[in-house]
């Protein structure tokens, strides 16, 4: 009984393992459609904050067209109290408390949604640096996963047999080598094309008659006679 629990639990965490592996390897994919699921919420708050924004400047306006019967109102009723008619006075009373009723409705309905605008908006404007923010964090994340895909491909290449990889330094070396080799062949190709043409000219001279292939000698007997006269 223990040997098939513990199997069991066994099971339970290669499977865990198996679906941790899973996620793991959908994991920035997964990240990406979170991220324009963000977007397209982020673009719905927008919009419902431009209509409560938009119901706040009626509800503005409604308070501010309200008040000015209210203001014109009370003026008919002054009026009517300086004519002594009172009847009428409380007929343009009754109308000015229905008016500040509706004042005081749309007043409280317009500081409501500037509450809200207010809210909305900061709410929104962190959650676009948060995005942001992620979506930067995103980009080093794939930068670092292709670079440690690169890292892995070479020492899976090269990790496990340094062999071939020293074949490819010898090689390397080899070729510097011969390049080596044919630079020198050149160079020394070159210099012996200067001396044979130097040869050829001198014989020509020589053979003209305007050049002695004993002057060096008759310059160094010259010079000895010199020195012992001397």
């Amino acid at each position: 009984m223990a040997i098939f629990k513990k199997l069991v639990t066994a099971l339970r965490g290669g499977v865990n393992e198996a679906g941790e592996t899973i996620i793991d390897a959908q994991a920035l994919r997964i990240l990406d459609q979170e991220i324009r699921d963000a977007d397209v919420e982020l673009k719905q708050a927008k919009e419902s904050l431009a209509n409560i924004l938009a119901q706040q400047k009626l509800a503005e306006k409604e308070v501010e067209k309200i008040q000015a019967e209210i203001t014109e109102y009370e003026n008919y009723a002054i009026k009517a109290l300086e004519n002594n008619n009172e009847k009428l006075a409380l007929e343009v009373a009754e109308k000015l408390s229905v008016l500040e009723n509706e004042h005081k409705v749309h007043k409280t309905q317009a500081i409501y949604f500037a509450e809200n605008v207010k809210n909305l908006r900061q709410t929104i404007s962190q959650t676009e640096i948060n995005i942001r923010n992620l979506k930067q964090q995103v980009d080093i994340v794939k930068a670092t996963e292709s670079v440690q895909k690169a890292q892995s491909a070479i020492a899976q290449r090269y990790g496990n047999s340094t062999t071939k990889l020293q074949t490819a330094l010898d090689s390397l070396e080899r070729i510097k080598k011969r390049q080596e080799q044919t630079a020198a062949t050149i160079e020394a190709k070159k210099e012996l094309s200067v001396s044979e043409n130097q040869d050829s000219l001198d014989r020509k001279l020589e053979e003209a008659g305007i050049k002695s292939s004993n002057q060096n000698a008759a310059t160094i007997l010259a010079r000895l006679k010199e020195k012992q006269a001397n």
